[in-house]
């Protein structure tokens, strides 16, 4: 099993697209570049779709597709993407643990119910007989918020690591090799997460998970120069974003917003509303208190490199991710 080898490979390579290319961030004052993920239903898709986010900062909003939030943080390396949508935590603090310097600017959803680990059905294997993936075949995406809850839940089961044969697989991938019976377990989120659970069963609830500490939640992120040259922009990018999650709220704009979203996710209207469903948008008062991003969040991605320190997938943690968390632009959206 090498973990640590093919996640620091993708953080190296990042790195070195940071020191060439980084430049790029800031290049085109009249357009920037955002990343998200498809088959994840999120309201400011309404707002992306309407126009809201360029026509309030003043620029072209260019929106590109990831599998993963390692792809995403190479893209921001590498200065193609300016901030990424919806990048999970794990992630985030892989690159950050190796140094590329992005900071998370809002809590983008929490949804400790839709990222888990899917068994094949025909196992039979559930969280009382955890025991018998010693020696299985296991499809991680490697560095995601998916890769944490496996190694939470691993550690929590008594699994050994190296009993497995771990592959690292994005989520569409895993889910494809879990129907055609060539992996044992896949872990994802999403319309992946949805399409794995066709063929097995997860060994532990989203209620059960969050008694072990394995909190998911995503981020709104961006490299720190950028962010710090653009502190207006990122404020009213933020400040749409909130806006939509408040519509989103209002059950009463659920008709008109749903068909939005569920297009431009690439999913039909039911399987939107039924991922939506099980999703929470914090309000920004709510990110602002200690829960989130005064404490909670930093604390958290603590936590969270500790345990790929000790899993051997990360060389080593940073001693505090405080300075990974920068609040300004939020707070300033607060009071638009």
């Amino acid at each position: 099993m090498k973990l640590k080898t093919a996640l620091l490979g993708a953080v190296s390579g990042a790195m070195l697209m940071s020191g060439t290319t980084a430049a790029l961030a800031g290049g085109h004052g009249d357009e920037i570049t955002v990343g998200y993920f498809l088959e994840w239903p999120m309201p400011f898709q309404f707002a992306k779709v309407q126009g809201m986010y360029d026509e309030a900062m003043g620029v072209t909003v260019n929106w590109v597709s990831f599998d993963t939030g390692t792809a995403m943080s190479a893209a921001m390396a590498s200065g193609d993407v300016q901030m990424s949508v919806s990048q999970g935590v794990p992630p985030f603090v892989v690159a950050t643990s190796a140094g590329q310097d992005l900071q998370i600017l809002d809590v983008a959803v929490s949804y400790s119910e839709n990222d888990n680990c899917v068994v094949r059905e025909d196992l039979e294997i559930d969280k009382d007989s955890a025991g018998e993936l010693a020696g299985k075949k296991v499809a991680v995406p490697l560095g995601t918020a998916a890769h944490f809850g496996f190694l939470k839940q691993m550690d929590h089961f008594g699994v050994a690591l190296n009993s497995l044969d771990i592959v690292d697989m994005a989520p569409p991938d895993g889910a494809a090799a879990l129907a055609q019976g060539s992996v044992d377990m896949a872990c994802g989120w999403g319309g992946s997460l949805r399409r794995m659970t066709e063929h097995g069963n997860t060994l532990l609830t989203g209620a059960e998970k969050e008694e072990l500490g394995i909190l998911v939640f995503d981020v709104t992120s961006g490299p720190a120069g950028w962010v710090a040259e653009n502190t207006d922009m990122v404020a009213k990018f933020l400040k749409v974003t909130a806006d939509a999650n408040a519509m989103w709220a209002d059950e009463a704009n659920h008709a008109k917003m749903l068909p939005v979203i569920a297009k431009d996710a690439g999913m039909d209207e039911d399987a939107t509303m039924a991922t939506i469903s099980t999703f929470v948008f914090p309000t920004v008062e709510d990110q602002l208190s200690s829960k989130w991003l005064d404490g909670g969040a930093q604390d958290f991605m603590k936590g969270v490199a500790d345990v790929f320190v000790a899993s051997g997938s990360i060389g080593a943690a940073r001693p505090s991710y405080a300075e990974n968390v920068n609040t300004g632009p939020l707070a300033s959206a607060n009071g638009m």
